[in-house]
């Protein structure tokens, strides 16, 4: 029977939630829906006036590509804990990296990415509310960014304390077992 902590728990459900809002956004970032047209397209206008015509035009034209790309390798990196949790179970695998590691490296991910989202949110046209074709989303994809950035912070800081303590208590019980 599997044993989980509270700390395995609340870093899975926040895992889930990171990867849901990441992985159902890929189709829209590398289909180049009108929807994320037009955001990447403010974006990159704005940073064609605040730096360089180049740097605004290949944003507007690759940054969906870029974003989508760096969440789809977050989401892999929070998840690979349980497929590689599975393949030892099947005697596929018998050493894995440590799930707290991965799971606080994930969290420091999401949470930079997601940083970049909120300040481009807040700091240009784009603004909390995003309107397209008369359409708006009333700050939904704010607020999961948002979101994302304070649960990645928890989701590092629960996971590098646990990754800590697990490392302390190897160190006390290898020194007590050569005495």
């Amino acid at each position: 029977m599997v044993r989980l902590s509270k700390t395995k728990v609340v870093s899975w459900l926040i895992v889930l939630w990171v990867s849901k809002v990441f992985l159902f956004s890929l189709p829209h970032k590398f289909s180049l829906h009108p929807d994320t047209q037009h955001i990447f397209g403010i974006i990159g206008q704005w940073m064609t006036g605040i730096l360089t015509v180049d740097i605004g035009t290949w944003f507007s034209n690759y940054g969906s590509y870029a974003v989508g790309s760096f969440e789809l390798i977050v989401s892999m990196i929070l998840l690979l804990p349980a497929l590689l949790w599975l393949l030892t179970k099947v005697n596929l695998l018998r050493r894995v990296p440590n799930q707290f590691l991965m799971h606080a490296a994930g969290g420091l991910l999401a949470v930079f990415v997601m940083s970049g989202a909120v300040f481009f949110h807040l700091l240009t046209p784009l603004g909390i509310e995003v309107v397209h074709e008369g359409q708006s989303d009333h700050g939904s994809l704010f607020y999961a960014a948002t979101s994302i950035v304070f649960l990645g912070l928890i989701l590092f800081v629960i996971n590098i304390r646990s990754y800590k303590l697990e490392l302390t208590r190897k160190n006390l019980h290898t020194r007590g077992s050569t005495c």
